[in-house]
This record gives C-alpha cells, structure tokens and sequence, in this order.
C-alpha cells in the first residue's frame, strides 16, 4: 500500500443521474457534488481517493478485486445491485478490505425488497438516509479503522 492510504468510493448503477433522478428521495446534488466532498474531506483526514461509478455490475467486481492488497478501504453505493448481487458480495469478502456501506436514502422505509442487503454481511457498517453526509461519515469511519489497525 501506498504511504497515503487510499480509500475506494464505489458506486454503482443509477447514481451518474444524481441530482435530476429523483431529486425528491436522493436530493439535488450531483455524483461530482459528492465526489468533491469526498476528495476534500478526506484530504482532511490524510486519505487518498479514488472515485468511481459504472452502471455495470462485473465493473464494480473488478474495481472491488483490486482493492485487494492496495486499498486500505472500500466506500461502497452498490445502488440496486445492493439487494440483488451476490458477485459483489463474493468480491467483497474476497478483497479482504475493510468496506462501508452507504445509502443516500433510508432503505429500511422504502419498498420491502429494498430492506435486505447483499453488501451488508461483508461491511463493517451501513449508514442510509443521510444523503451524501452518508460518505463523510464513511470516510470517518474507515479512517478510525484504519488508525486503529495502524497501532496494533
């Protein structure tokens, strides 16, 4: 791993269209909104990121492969793919990367199908229903792990 560690931000399916999909449930800041204060916040915290997005699930596979070895941890907005895939479940608990689960919505006060979450048996965490502050405190979080992996 690199001196500065490096934190993966996934996301995946629907959230290029933030900001005009929806803006009623997921607000109107954009998916660069969020990249930018991601970048800012954890520059503030001694993170490095790397930010990305795909509509495609295998892409979100690969990119969570090859945090294995290199990244010191995994924001992951898997969108719909959440209730769904077990390949990034599988992928997940493969990298053997400290992972947090964000939702910008509530997940839990939505559809019934929405409740259940593939990602959650391999994060160390979830938080929903903060919209993008949700990232922040992702990033909080994976940097006391972090930290606290550092000392011992």
């Amino acid at each position: 791993m690199s001196a500065t560690p490096i934190i993966s931000i996934l996301n995946g399916p629907n959230l290029n269209m933030l900001g005009t999909r929806q803006p009623e449930l997921y607000g109107r800041e954009s998916l660069a909104d969020i990249e930018a204060l991601c970048r800012g916040h954890a520059a503030a915290l001694g993170l490095g990121v790397e930010f990305r997005q795909s509509n495609h699930e295998g892409d979100l596979v690969t990119w969570i492969q090859d945090c294995r070895g290199r990244a010191a941890g995994i924001v992951i907005n898997a969108g719909a793919y959440t209730h769904t895939s077990v390949a990034i479940l599988d992928a997940l608990l493969a990298a053997e990367v400290p992972a947090v689960e964000v939702h910008l919505s509530n997940i839990h006060q939505r559809d019934s199908f929405r409740h259940h979450s593939y990602v959650a048996k391999a994060a160390r965490g979830m938080i929903c229903g903060f919209g993008s502050h949700g990232y922040v405190l992702a990033l909080d979080a994976l940097a006391r792990l972090i930290k606290g992996s550092s000392q011992t």
